[in-house]
């Protein structure tokens, strides 16, 4: 399998690899930012928008999840370089429209990049690609709609690729197979669109509700609903300001969390010492320079981590497990926190009682100086809070790493304690308010009384994640994908394999602002639903609407937009699985009521899900309100026993062969998730490119492999199949030794589909085992 780079990648032309900024540059970020809107938005809709961005009465930023201050504690630049992008993105003058797919037939715009596809504008009204055509055309809503409930309700063509002896399973429409349908979701979702596609789903009879969570921060969810049972972090933004030690794991905030930044010098401002976790030295852990404060403009900016681990890609469970080992040896342990909140100690100090330093220096690539120096670091700290991102979540052993983390929080005390707890720092702006909303495979436990309140019989049997979705559709075993936002194509793992399956349905839908590659991987049939984005005036029956989301420590907030829509054919989220909802016919739901007033949506989520009595009233509250979570409020833990749980397991020494290197994927400065903003990663000196792998280099030396060369990537796997990433720059640069880095999503052609982390089944995009061959047709001249 190999995956050939764009037609508009600049490819070795233009790309130069030059020296990285030794600083997060606030000051230069916005700068940054406030030009993408220029060009975007222009001067007076840039001002107009980019003051109401994470404000009381404005708009949640469509980038990450990272909260606020408290209403009367906020600058008014609430936003960051990335965060301005992705407003400009939404409210740029640029449009998409039948025109444009009249000219750009489907075939020319697969062989786009991300990049360009991104910048050509806003969706403005509802597409079409029928059968065999090679473009899209205009289509009414209704007639969209009723496509759509057209295939979902096709049952014979159901039945036709079920495998011989399997009966297909009944849903709540007779005849239907409601498993051949996969319903998917993006982290940017507002939680009443989110609510509604669940029930959509499921009053339809499925549960497969795969999301963007389970290729990111589901591997968190596992770890700590096991082990202080809730799967959200425990800490506050007080407690980020109020800790005495942070630790950043697997982690960049400078480039995909940059507000975090802000909270991070305020806590080193009052004495916190900062402990950074990561194969590469990130910039914005070395030094910021904060655009809210005057010495952040004029100033060298604010010295962060203390301390810098270069551990090894994968190291991360035998660190943690020897932090463990080292605070019991040195009688570190709050043992009345321990006594009457925790089982399994005893067992966990007998795992730990002799420490292998062969071992734990091989896996982690630090020396037992370190270790012990970091283990001091916990010991003298009176409050402690361990933050951690997808470098400890896409590992293969994810869950088992996450909870070591938790075993050394334990060790301390350090949940339900000022200033001290575990941080798992979210990605997109709602995806944790996703899940809270029932955006899940497996049904919530408050599925029951929705659907007695509904007068509807709820799926019962577990639905297909993301890994399995794609399985399913390799197979033949999904008839119609459906999803709300987001660009699946690009964000998930073994690329050939995902989008064979995409193009084996017989319907793919996406509901989206913008074009993306998910719109040019389509089924034999394929519909475009333009929606309104963050940023836009959302005018239902009722009047003027609003919309909440969840940030990543649990507070539920408004989001307002105020823009006129970027054409008169969007229709918003909730609209348009409304619309869909009637047009199958689900007559026991309030579609039409729904549609008009969020309100009786939020009504019927204050019903049933835990936390939101009351919801309409406590979210017109200044800064909205803080959910319920057991650990953090009251250090009581909602687990079988009543009791956090230590957890033992053994240490994982991720195996490399001789020759071969360990890669992770990693975004660049100048992207969000899938979305690339552009060709440049000045944090990392790289400009004009995206296919560049960063290597140490003494690796380079021992493998004789040139600074600058042009070669392939190729990973290894059990499987026996050859995947290839054709066409890398080669760029020397001080990651772990053994290890390696490429950008994703253009790397995730290497990431085998089956290669996943034990109990949350999460892609392992950080543990790619590869080989460097010479690229075939490249120059190998090195870089300018």
């Amino acid at each position: 399998m190999a995956s050939k780079p764009p037609r508009d990648d600049p490819g070795d032309r233009e790309l130069r690899v030059g020296a990285p900024e030794q600083a997060a540059a606030g000051v230069r970020g916005v700068t940054a930012g406030l030009s993408a809107g220029l060009a975007q938005m222009g001067v007076r809709r840039s001002a107009r928008t980019l003051l109401r961005v994470n404000q009381p009465g404005g708009f949640d930023c469509p980038g990450c999840a990272w909260p606020e201050p408290a209403p009367g504690h906020r600058s008014h630049i609430e936003f960051c370089e990335n965060g301005a992008k992705a407003v400009a993105e939404e409210a740029t003058l640029r449009r998409v429209d039948a025109g444009f797919f009249a000219a750009h037939p489907i075939s020319e715009l697969a062989g786009r990049s991300g990049h360009w596809l991104g910048q050509q504008g806003r969706l403005t009204e509802p597409m079409v690609r029928r059968p065999g055509a090679d473009h899209y055309t205009p289509i009414g809503w209704d007639e969209a709609f009723a496509l759509w409930a057209r295939e979902l309700l096709a049952a014979s063509e159901a039945q036709r690729s079920k495998p011989s002896g399997q009966a297909a399973r009944p849903g709540v429409i007779a005849g239907t197979d409601p498993d051949q349908a996969v319903f998917y979701t993006s982290g940017r979702t507002s939680n009443e669109a989110a609510f509604l596609w669940q029930l959509l789903a499921r009053a339809y009879g499925t549960n497969n509700l795969p999301d963007c969570s389970n290729m990111c921060h589901e591997s968190s969810g596992v770890a700590l609903t096991a082990t202080i049972g809730v799967g959200k972090g425990t800490v506050t933004l007080d407690d980020i300001h109020q800790a005495k030690l942070l630790v950043v794991v697997g982690q960049n905030p400078g480039s995909n969390h940059p507000r975090m930044l802000i909270a991070l010098e305020r806590a080193k401002r009052a004495g916190a010492r900062i402990l950074a976790v990561n194969p590469l030295p990130e910039a914005g852990l070395i030094r910021f320079r904060n655009p809210q404060r005057p010495s952040g403009v004029v100033g060298r900016g604010t010295p962060l981590a203390d301390r810098l681990l270069q551990i090894r890609v994968g190291g991360d469970a035998a660190l943690f497990q020897a932090i463990g080992a080292l605070l019991l040896a040195q009688g570190a342990v709050d043992r009345e926190f321990v006594a009457a909140h925790t089982e399994g100690v005893a067992e966990y100090q007998t795992a730990r009682r002799d420490l292998d330093w062969p071992a734990v220096t091989a896996a982690t690539g630090l020396t037992r100086a370190e270790i012990e120096a970091a283990a001091e670091l916990f010991a003298g700290s009176p409050s402690t809070v361990v933050c951690w991102a997808m470098g400890l979540t896409q590992g293969p052993h994810a869950v088992a790493t996450i909870q070591e983390i938790v075993n050394v929080q334990l060790l301390r005390g350090m949940i339900g304690r000022p200033g001290a707890g575990l941080c798992p720092v979210r990605g997109h702006s709602n995806v944790q308010g996703d899940r809270t909303m029932g955006i899940w495979h497996e049904p919530p436990s408050w599925l029951d009384p929705l659907g007695a309140a509904l007068g509807l019989a709820m799926p019962a049997r577990r639905g297909l994640d993301t890994v399995e979705a794609i399985r399913a559709m390799r197979d033949g075993r999904v008839r119609v994908f459906a999803s709300l936002g987001g660009n699946f194509a690009a964000a998930t793992p073994d690329t050939e394999v995902t989008e064979a399956g995409l193009r084996s349905c017989a319907l793919t839908v996406q509901i989206s602002t913008k074009l993306n590659r998910s719109h040019v991987v389509t089924g034999r049939t394929a519909l475009i639903l333009p929606c309104l984005g963050r940023t836009e005036r959302d005018q239902q029956a009722s009047g003027a609407q609003f919309t909440t989301v969840e940030d990543s420590m649990s507070v539920v907030h408004a989001s307002r937009g105020r823009l006129p829509p970027a054409s008169e054919q969007l229709r918003s989220e909730v609209a348009i699985v409304c619309g869909l909802g009637e047009a199958l016919g689900l007559s026991q739901v309030p579609w039409a009521e729904y549609a008009a007033d969020y309100r009786t949506v939020r009504a019927q989520i204050a019903a049933v899900v835990p936390g939101f009595a009351d919801f309409e009233a406590r979210v017109a509250q200044p800064g909205g309100f803080v959910l319920p979570h057991p650990p953090r409020d009251s250090r009581t833990f909602p687990t079988p026993s009543g009791r956090a749980r230590f957890t033992v397991h053994e240490r994982p020494s991720p195996a490399v062969p001789p020759g071969r290197l360990l890669l992770q994927t990693v975004r660049s400065h100048d992207q969000y998730n899938t979305t690339i903003y552009g060709l440049d990663d000045r944090y990392r000196g790289v400009r004009g490119g995206r296919r560049v792998v960063f290597v140490h280099p003494d690796d380079l030396a021992a493998l004789g492999v040139p600074d600058g060369s042009m070669v392939d990537l190729v990973s290894q796997w059990r499987d026996g199949v050859e995947r290839r990433a054709p066409g890398f720059r080669v760029v020397g640069y001080p990651t772990a030794r053994g290890c390696a880095a490429a950008y994703f999503p253009e790397a995730n052609v290497l990431v085998p589909l089956d290669s996943t982390a034990p109990g949350s089944n999460t892609p392992t995009s950080k543990s790619i085992v590869i080989r460097l061959e010479p690229a075939a047709a490249a120059s190998s001249a090195p870089a300018r």
